[in-house]
């Protein structure tokens, strides 16, 4: 009988000591001498045998309502492997690893643990000692991948230097993570100045602060920008954490960093063969409260429609989170060289051009997304 149905392994971070069985449910003691509650229907819905979980797919065969919701344990006991045993009183018997029965404790103190565990995004204004990483290590060496994986995920603003100049080497890096999410604008978009641009990135003057396609139900997770050749004059990248800007307006100015929350507007981006729309916030809270992502692009940003009241309060909480975007506290800056790539969150961090003179010299990078899941995924899978 199985005690655990995963791919990760979990620590025996203490063993169980006693067990107590109760009407709903069994009370854990912990050797370290913690108390968790486990429900009998919890249990019965997270039993790992294979009667309820499929041994090859490791996911889950059986459903809660298909025993009663009066079901109660028979007995109960710590066998002789540390294990948590359950004879239920429908016949089934269930079998528990300690330490994942402990990973996935919901006693307060356990909870506590959990939630001091989750990723913690590491908030930046301008001084940023920006994380920069090889172009071969992360192509070959697992931890070096982790690493840039990690800083991609919490500080959201990454450079990889040595990477080939060749049009398309960046396929291959990005597929490290992932496979790469294709738009309207190619699976690899090629960013240079032309007279038929179907976007203001395809021009050569200046790009504000902004995240790509905001007007997707979806954003882009991870935005990839790779130098081919930068001769030209001007043109260096400017960057802003949007979760330190939305922190720092909670801070300053609560009502409007709660109509940004509030107030969805609406994003276009039309041109002779598309035309998408989205009506979102410009900031987006998690389940728990937490910013989890900024939408902004002023360029593709549709006519205001809302009722008359709140049209002169949102303006003025829209124009200080763009006046905040242009404040130097907050600005990282620097020019991209042949041979380098910013890797960033789409979703959080705001990059911008300065404008620049195609006359005097090539310019010439590629770009592609990758969404955030497959970036999640691949820590997870590297991890364990």
């Amino acid at each position: 009988m199985n005690a655990i149905a995963d791919y990760r392994t979990y620590p025996l971070i203490s063993p169980l000591l006693r067990v107590t069985l109760a009407p709903d449910l069994i009370e854990v003691t912990w050797a370290d001498q913690r108390r968790s509650p486990f429900h009998h229907l919890w249990l019965r819905d997270n039993c790992p045998c294979p009667q309820c979980v499929y041994s090859v797919t490791r996911e889950q065969v059986f459903e809660i309502a298909d025993v009663p919701e009066t079901l109660q344990a028979m007995s109960v006991e710590v066998d002789r492997d540390g294990a948590l045993h359950v004879q239920w009183d429908d016949g089934h018997e269930s079998r528990f690893d300690p330490g994942w029965l402990r990973a996935h404790a919901y006693d307060e103190a356990s909870r506590a643990e959990q939630q001091a565990r989750r990723v913690n995004k590491r908030h930046w204004v301008a001084g940023l000692e920006l994380p920069v990483f090889e172009y071969d290590a992360v192509m070959e060496d697992p931890k070096a991948l982790l690493d840039w994986l990690l800083a991609v995920r919490d500080i959201g603003l990454t450079q990889v230097r040595g990477v080939p100049t060749a049009p398309g080497s960046l396929s291959a890096l990005a597929e490290r993570i992932s496979f790469i999410r294709q738009s309207n604008f190619g699976v690899l978009f090629n960013v240079q100045s032309r007279a038929d641009a179907d976007s203001n990135a395809y021009t050569a003057f200046n790009l504000p602060l902004h995240t790509d396609l905001p007007t997707r139900e979806l954003q882009p997770g991870l935005q990839f920008l790779h130098c081919l050749v930068n001769d030209a004059e001007g043109g260096d990248s400017r960057f802003v954490d949007g979760f330190a800007i939305a922190q720092t307006l909670r801070q300053e100015d609560p009502d409007a960093y709660r109509l940004l929350c509030e107030i969805p507007v609406e994003f276009r981006n039309k041109d002779r063969r598309s035309d998408y729309r989205c009506l979102a916030p410009v900031i987006a809270l998690d389940a728990l409260g937490e910013v989890a992502e900024i939408r902004m692009a002023n360029f593709l940003r549709g006519p205001l429609n809302l009722p008359p009241q709140w049209v002169l309060p949102y303006y003025r909480a829209y124009r200080r989170f763009i006046e905040m975007t242009r404040e130097a506290r907050f600005q990282f800056h620097q020019r991209l060289e042949a041979g380098q790539l910013w890797c960033f969150d789409n979703r959080r961090t705001l990059h911008a051009r300065d404008a620049f003179d195609p006359a005097s010299g090539a310019r010439h990078f590629q770009g592609c997304y990758v969404d955030r899941d497959e970036l999640l995924s691949r820590i997870w899978v590297l991890q364990r």
